[in-house]
């Protein structure tokens, strides 16, 4: 009975490594938003004498948008891996972000909540500068910009809500380990 126990507590302990393939495909997402990036930047080039004001924030926006999801990226790929699979192994003089190690899931959460509101914002923010004036005589139910201000705003909430309760439940024990 004492080896059914140990072979199934190995397994269950190995089966972490099945993460890893969801961060590899993550990663590769990266290259997907540096390709998207420098596309905005060679479309952005070819269109600056004709492009207006708007059109030039607006492409800032968008490279905005997608620098803080590779960051959130690279956040949830290097943080979950290390609390849920294996420590890095970096060598001496090595670089190493100097957060890696230091967060934990629940600042993980609280992280990638605050990221969804950043681009929550950007989002609201581009929808503000391309919608043309809306027609007084239509329903706040049926106005877009309301709904996405209704959902920014419940991003926003919960981000509250996600942070306080992390102070709540888990600060204390973070003053102990740092």
């Amino acid at each position: 009975m004492k080896t059914l126990e140990t072979l199934l507590e190995r397994t269950i302990l190995l089966s972490r490594w099945l993460l890893a393939p969801i961060y590899l495909a993550l990663a590769t997402m990266l290259i997907l938003f540096t390709i998207k990036a420098f596309q905005e930047v060679v479309h952005l080039f070819a269109i600056i004498t004709t492009a207006t004001e708007v059109d030039l924030v607006l492409s800032v926006l968008a490279l905005i948008d997608m620098a803080l999801v590779a960051n959130l990226l690279v956040m949830v790929i290097l943080s979950s891996y290390e609390t849920f699979v294996s420590s890095l192994d970096v060598a001496e003089g090595q670089e190493k972000p100097s957060w890696l190690g230091r967060i934990d899931a629940a600042t993980i959460k609280i992280k990638l909540a605050v990221a969804i509101v950043a681009i929550s914002s950007i989002h609201l923010l581009k929808a503000f500068m391309t919608t043309p004036s809306q027609d007084t005589s239509q329903s706040l139910w049926n106005n877009t910009l309301f709904w996405l201000v209704v959902i920014h705003l419940t991003f926003v909430i919960s981000a509250l809500v996600m942070a306080w309760i992390d102070r709540i439940a888990f600060a204390p024990h973070r003053e102990h380990h740092y």
